[in-house]
């Protein structure tokens, strides 16, 4: 209880300094409230970041495997890897066939283009050729129509499958079913259209038209490299069919024993570490200038703790004269800083606020109440640091050379 009331004691006598010279404070604060902001905007746009990139990604499917030439991640030997052979259509179709720990595989290319009804153009669209699996690999989800059908998906018909953004402006009073759109000069026969998808990469999924790979690679693509998009078996562990499909891949390709793989087998992990490197990289960087504005701040914080001291020498050689022990002069000093340092922190979580509203068009960000406690610890941790030093300077004072000071 005597603790509580001392402490009581010393909050009361902080805040009466602090209201006493409210511009000594308020500008002593400048640096705490640029180092607390830059913390809590930086904290708060690797979460909006993490966020929107985990919903993006989610597109990919957590139990898709993804064959392909080129890796999601870095490589070291990336002169070996620019010199890997395409993945060709055949090679796939082999690949589907011996297959066995896999639910469906699809065989994918695309390209940009331009998609056509009437007098109304999309440019921009990424014309993808799928097979029939692919509805199943992904999980396609339609909401008017049907997927291609295996005899379309084998006998290049010509056929499409409308992204959800692509049909919003070709047909933005619905009614798309049925019609013909053109791709470059072909004309194409609508038979679904895709729910909406979402973003990938800060790129629209929704804006694209799918048609048959055999006919893209009749049309628009001659001999084009695919990618192998492998739903894994519900049960199987994904290293385990990765491990198959890579042996598999490998007998298909020729690679002999002893070489390195000339292609390579991606799933979300791979993305996810290399998002996880940057987004860590960024992280340091923003505690680095993070940390050099609080360290500016604690500067300017522990000088105005040493003038308070130095201004109220008499009132400390009173309150020891009086009995106030070493732990009451210094709590009351280390409050004094503590609360300067607070009350910057809740002006700089205003301010974040203010700009993580404005940031919400972009990105989908929000002030977590960890984020806020984040803040406040902050501030007051280096508000306790730097009044450390005044404060024991104050409440080491001998009580009969304070009260002889002028």
């Amino acid at each position: 209880m005597k603790l509580l009331r001392e402490f009581g004691e010393s909050l009361r006598i902080a805040l009466g300094s602090v209201f006493a010279h409210k511009l000594r404070a308020a500008l002593a604060t400048l640096g705490i409230v640029i180092g607390v902001f830059t913390v809590t905007l930086m904290a708060t746009a690797i979460q909006g970041l993490n966020t929107a990139f985990a919903n993006s990604i989610s597109a990919i499917g957590s139990d898709v495997l993804y064959i392909q030439r080129f890796s999601w991640g870095p490589s070291d030997d990336w002169w070996k890897v620019r010199a890997r052979q395409p993945i060709t259509m055949a090679q796939a179709e082999r690949l589907a066939e011996r297959a066995t720990l896999v639910e469906g595989v699809s065989v994918e290319s695309g390209y940009g283009g331009s998609v056509t009804f009437e007098d109304r153009v999309a440019s921009g669209v990424r014309v993808l050729g799928q097979t029939a699996q692919a509805a199943r690999v992904h999980g396609v989800e339609l909401t008017e129509g049907r997927f291609i059908s295996e005899a379309e998906s084998d006998g290049g018909r010509p056929v499409v499958v409308l992204g959800a953004t692509l049909a919003a402006n070709l047909f933005p009073y619905g009614g798309a079913l049925g019609e013909r759109v053109r791709i470059g000069n072909l004309g194409f026969r609508v038979i679904g259209v895709a729910a909406k998808v979402g973003d990938f990469a800060f790129g629209d999924l929704d804006n694209q038209v799918t048609i048959p790979l055999r006919r893209l690679a009749s049309d628009f693509l001659t001999n084009p490299e695919v990618t192998i998009a492998v739903k894994v078996a519900a049960g199987v562990p994904l290293d385990e069919a990765k491990e198959e499909l890579r042996w598999v891949m490998r007998d298909v390709r020729k690679v002999p024993l002893g070489k390195d793989d000339d292609f390579s087998v991606n799933d979300q992990r791979s993305i996810l570490d290399v998002f996880g490197t940057v987004t860590g990289i960024a992280g340091s960087a923003g505690l680095f200038i993070t940390g050099l504005s609080l360290f500016v701040g604690g500067i300017g914080i522990m000088n105005v703790m040493f003038v308070s001291v130095t201004e109220r020498t008499q009132e400390i050689g009173v309150r020891k004269a009086l009995g106030a022990k070493y732990r009451a002069i210094l709590s009351q000093f280390l409050a004094e800083a503590a609360t300067i340092c607070v009350f910057g922190g809740l002006l700089a979580l205003a301010m974040a606020w203010g700009a993580t509203f404005i940031a919400q068009r972009w990105l989908p960000v929000t002030i977590s109440p960890m984020i806020v406690i984040l803040a406040l610890s902050v501030s007051a941790i280096t508000g306790l640091i730097a009044g450390f030093l005044p404060a024991h300077r104050a409440a080491r004072m001998k009580p009969v050379d304070a009260l002889r000071s002028e």
